[in-house]
């Protein structure tokens, strides 16, 4: 068992940097609204995703290259592209959060409650975990914090079934109206993830293949369908938490870090006991925290190989550039939208929705083409369900603008 938990790797990063806004802010606030009349887009997004992010483990342990390798081969304009995209996204998704991460800690340590304090501390911590261990590190702490996430979660989701007195109902609900869709967006928008991270994940399962050899392609399908399923898992756990908790009630969630932070915890300690504050608060902190973390990696490591693969050099202080500029674009940008985390938030996920068919395209394009080999090109109902994915993605990107 131990041996199986340490071939696992890119997979469980892929989940670390999944389950953060997405399932504690994004699937609370879905239950609390809508209760669980949003679990078919749950279900759905996951559906439709699945094959683009799956690709990118694929192709990396099947070439030995990352997607941003096999895009630089589909022309340099691609691979442009995804620089301009990851450009504009990458400091407001690392603000949005950092500053959740901030809020959750400024609950927990309280010496002091300026969010922007915290975020720079934050973020150092992170700076220095990087510089010490970098993938390594990385690979082995998510491990525990995924765990330890997955089985609070489901105690909080148990004692909250068996201590609700309310009536709930699983009608559907299709949202209607400006704001409702534009909260619907925001939520596919980032459940599991920004399709971005298929190419941090393919980043990863090469760095995984250097460390283990055996570390194959087959071996990596399995470890990414071990932490896709998880989101998903985890995704209707916190559903649920919203909708059992705070559906119908008169509280609504509050735009500030620190406010959305103590409402977090609550609906934890609601439903398992005041006693748990202290272990809900640190394993919430630690999940936001665990995907601070990999998004600081991430994209600096992304960006480093973009540059390198346009410029044909190798430039080893690139990396640890484009973490400092993050951090100070991150900065700035906290600076300007403090006072209102929601708004941060649904920016950042409304982004990542909007350019999600873009890397469905490109990475459906890659894995079916010369440049994979054909052993590991998708299979018939691969390729359907990519089609479908590709659709999905695109009719919801229409509907959306069409009621802007």
């Amino acid at each position: 068992m131990i041996e199986k938990l340490k071939s696992l790797g890119p997979g469980l990063l892929f989940a670390g940097a999944a389950i953060g806004v997405s399932h504690l802010v994004q699937s609370t606030r879905a239950g609390a609204e809508f209760g669980f009349g949003l679990i078919w887009a749950l279900v759905l997004v996951h559906l439709f995703k699945y094959p683009f992010f799956q690709y990118g483990p694929r192709y990396a342990t099947a070439t030995g290259e990352s997607l941003l390798d096999g895009y630089n081969k589909l022309g340099k304009g691609v691979l442009i592209a995804y620089l301009i995209l990851n450009f504009v996204t990458m400091f407001t998704i690392q603000a949005a959060i950092t500053i959740v991460t901030a809020g959750l800690a400024v609950n927990l340590f309280g010496f002091t409650d300026n969010v922007i304090t915290w975020s720079l501390l934050i973020t150092l911590i992170g700076v220095i975990i990087l510089i010490i261990g970098r993938y390594k590190l990385l690979d082995n702490l998510i491990k525990i914090i995924i765990l330890t996430l997955t089985i609070t979660t489901i105690i909080a989701v148990l004692v909250a079934i068996f201590k609700t007195e309310n009536t709930y109902s699983f009608v559907q609900i299709l949202p209607e109206g400006s704001i409702e869709i534009g909260f619907l967006i925001a939520f596919l928008g980032w459940m599991p993830a920004p399709l971005d991270t298929s190419i941090w994940h393919s980043l990863w399962a090469v760095e995984k293949k250097k460390e283990t050899k055996t570390f194959d392609t087959k071996n990596s399908i399995l470890d990414f369908n071990i932490g896709y399923i998880t989101t998903l898992f985890l995704g209707i756990c916190f559903v649920t938490l919203g909708a059992l908790v705070m559906y119908g009630s008169t509280e609504v969630f509050s735009n500030s870090a620190g406010g959305f932070a103590a409402q977090l915890i609550n609906l934890y300690t609601t439903t398992i006991g005041e006693s748990m504050y202290l272990i809900i608060g640190i394993t919430a902190f630690t999940t936001m925290f665990s995907t601070t973390l990999t998004l600081l990696d991430a994209s600096p490591r992304a960006m480093t190989r973009t540059i390198e693969l346009l410029t044909n050099k190798s430039h080893k202080k690139m990396y640890w550039f484009w973490i400092t500029f993050l951090s100070i674009g991150t900065f700035i940008i906290l600076k300007y939208f403090l006072s209102n985390m929601g708004m941060l938030v649904k920016i950042a996920t409304i982004l990542s929705f909007i350019t999600a068919p873009f890397y469905a395209i490109i990475n459906f394009t890659l894995i079916s083409g010369k440049h994979t080999p054909k052993e590991w090109h998708p299979s018939l109902p691969m390729k359907i369900l990519s089609y479908l994915g590709i659709l999905f993605l695109l009719g919801f990107n229409v509907w959306y603008l069409m009621n802007l």
